[in-house]
């Protein structure tokens, strides 16, 4: 049954830290949200081979309230990487495949006149669940792409001046090929600067592939992935990674980097996108069994969750790492 909590309010703004919902879980101690984590990796990995950092990508985002985009070439495992986390955790999941006659109310939902009572009844889409699974994202016209802006934004729908909030947690999972681009759309800045981190899986290695074939001679193993999640684990290590201290000499930290993108690119990192920084930052910081941000936690972070923001006569990618090299941690 798909979940239809209130999402978490957000973040104080002097200290980007929020408490959980007073209706929601407690948070989960430090150790046992990273244990969480390294049990969904773990579980992941049973379909997964090689993918490790990645997988701790997608967890990041998931944990820190953001959503995920997946792009490279067909056929490096971007959906199944994504059903696998999603079937981890027992939470509703939905998947879309986007095609070019894809409708914004085959996404949102739509009001379905009901001739026995008279009255228009909702019926929702697959954009109500927890995970969300849009796939090939890129291969939606615009008017379809742009339904999913309000609801990664604001974890909220509104069809017929109806507004619906999304179940919490809310996470979409996008995968686009970089191939065919004769054949896809691009992606607004507005709807990319909604995800909160961009990644390319790449090729496996060889002893990776190997290993990748031989799981998959016979059944899938994605087939037999249970659960090592539920959906009240996932919610109460949200709420420790919202509480996680981020100081004052931090949170300068990304300003200063923030600054310098914007003084190195036609387009820099905006505010949400420094505020996407500091959240992955506290994740992070969890994973790695800490209460608290340090620099590095920023430095591992900022390549995927700003690359992707960054219009520049260079890749986006390059003005991170030249912004991580050239501004000092005070």
């Amino acid at each position: 049954m798909t979940d239809t909590g209130t999402p978490h309010s957000d973040p104080d703004p002097e200290n980007v830290q929020a408490a959980a919902p007073a209706d929601g879980p407690a948070p989960l101690s430090v150790s046992d949200a990273a244990t969480l984590t390294d049990r969904i990796i773990e579980n992941v990995e049973e379909v997964i081979v090689g993918q490790h950092d990645a997988i701790e990508h997608i967890l990041v985002a998931m944990l820190a309230r953001g959503h995920l985009l997946l792009e490279d070439v067909p056929g490096v495992g971007k959906t199944v990487l994504g059903r696998a986390v999603a079937t981890s955790v027992d939470c509703s999941f939905k998947r879309v495949q986007f095609t070019p006659d894809l409708l914004p109310s085959d996404v949102t939902g739509v009001n379905v006149f009901n001739q026995k009572t008279r009255e228009f009844e909702f019926r929702s889409g697959p954009i109500f669940a927890n995970v969300v699974l849009g796939d090939e994202i890129n291969r939606a016209p615009p008017k379809t792409q742009a339904a999913l802006l309000e609801a990664m934004a604001e974890e909220q729908v509104t069809v017929d001046g109806e507004t619906r909030t999304l179940p919490n947690p809310f996470t979409v999972i996008a995968t686009q090929n970089d191939v065919e681009p004769g054949r896809t759309y691009d992606l607004p800045m507005a709807e990319i600067d909604r995800f909160m981190k961009k990644l390319r899986l790449g090729y496996p290695d060889e002893d990776a592939e190997t290993a990748l074939l031989q799981r998959v001679a016979g059944d899938h193993p994605i087939d037999s992935l249970d659960p090592v999640a539920t959906l009240d684990d996932l919610r109460g290590a949200r709420a420790t990674v919202a509480n996680v201290t981020l100081s004052e000499p931090v949170r300068r930290y990304v300003s200063r980097l923030a600054t310098h993108t914007r003084d190195e690119a036609t387009l820099g990192v905006s505010p949400r996108g420094a505020i996407a920084l500091v959240r992955a930052a506290q994740a992070r910081a969890v994973l790695d069994g800490r209460d608290y941000v340090i620099p590095d936690d920023v430095q591992t972070e900022a390549p995927s969750v700003w690359s992707h923001r960054i219009d520049a006569d260079r890749a986006g990618l390059a003005v991170v790492e030249a912004a991580l090299e050239a501004v000092p941690v005070e």
